[in-house]
């Protein structure tokens, strides 16, 4: 599994507004559902429901809310920059500005957990979040977290 199997361009948004962590959500689940067959609010309920048994927030400006949804076909991302940080009760108590969303099927089994690994090790990497918050444009992003992949397992 790579990033460019969970993600396309179109799921990269350079510079989305949100002032709060619930706006942030709200705004990737419109974007998520309009690239899957859910529903908005269904997405949003199940990241607000997965926020409160614990934040995504993991540390460094990076969340990764996520879940898993009845009948979606294939495990599907969408990666925000924040224009602003905004708090989002990370365990650093640090601002969040890189988000980076996962759903899967409820099905998927370890494609969930894969996929999360992948995220999380991309994401790790200070290079690459220095790289991802100096990019101008969503095709930058894109190329950052495509390129980064690749070259994280050469």
């Amino acid at each position: 599994m790579e990033i460019a199997d969970l993600l396309s361009l179109d799921d990269v948004v350079d510079s989305l507004k949100a002032g709060s962590k619930k706006q942030a959500l709200q705004e990737l689940s419109a974007i998520a559902a309009a690239r899957t067959t859910k529903d908005e609010r269904t997405i949003l309920d199940l990241l607000l429901a997965r926020e409160r048994l614990g934040s995504t927030g993991v540390g460094a400006g990076i969340a990764i809310p996520h879940g898993k949804l009845d009948d979606l076909p294939q495990v599907s991302a969408v990666f925000a920059r924040l224009r602003e940080p905004i708090e989002f009760d990370a365990i650093d108590e640090r601002p969040v500005d890189l988000v980076f969303l996962l759903l899967a099927p409820e099905q998927a089994g370890s494609d969930h957990l894969k996929a999360l690994a992948l995220v999380s090790r991309l994401l790790r990497d200070e290079r690459v979040c220095a790289r991802l918050r100096g990019a101008d444009s969503a095709e930058a992003l894109y190329a950052v977290l495509t390129d980064a992949a690749g070259a994280s397992r050469a």
